[in-house]
């Protein structure tokens, strides 16, 4: 029993996994640093200074809903995706991209026959649908 989880927990991919969520944590919390460090200043000021920005509220019945954290969770987002995108998503799909560039498709298995436009076997003679005689590999 023991065997098979150590095989589990030793295989590449929870490996890299857990390292990418470990990593992911460190980032988010470095990007939310930059958030509160550098981001809600600069916000501050184009909102004219002072504690404007962290008085953004709105309230219902009495009830406060302060804006200023969920300002700063919704930069932290898009910075964090817009990384993410930019430094992993797109190199990963370039290099994908470069690897498969040689490859050519397989050969067909079907085609169309000429009559009826119904797909049949690429060795056909004749089409399964309409019964008319299809000369040829490909029509």
């Amino acid at each position: 029993m023991l065997d098979g989880f150590k095989k589990f927990i030793l295989r590449g991919n929870v490996v890299d996994m857990a390292v990418g969520v470990v990593i992911g944590a460190a980032f988010a919390s470095v990007v939310g640093g930059l958030t509160s460090a550098f981001l809600n200043p600069l916000i501050k000021l184009a909102t004219g200074g002072g504690e404007k920005f962290s008085s953004i509220e709105f309230k219902v019945h009495g009830v406060s809903f302060p804006l200023d954290n969920f300002i700063n969770a919704v930069i932290s987002f898009l910075l964090i995706a817009a990384t993410v995108y930019f430094f992993v998503v797109l190199p990963v799909n370039t290099l994908v991209a470069r690897m498969h560039k040689g490859d050519k498709p397989p050969d067909p298995t079907t085609k169309k026959c000429p009559e009826c436009l119904s797909e049949i076997p690429i060795e056909a003679r004749r089409c399964a649908h309409c019964t008319q005689p299809v000369m040829g590999k490909a029509a």
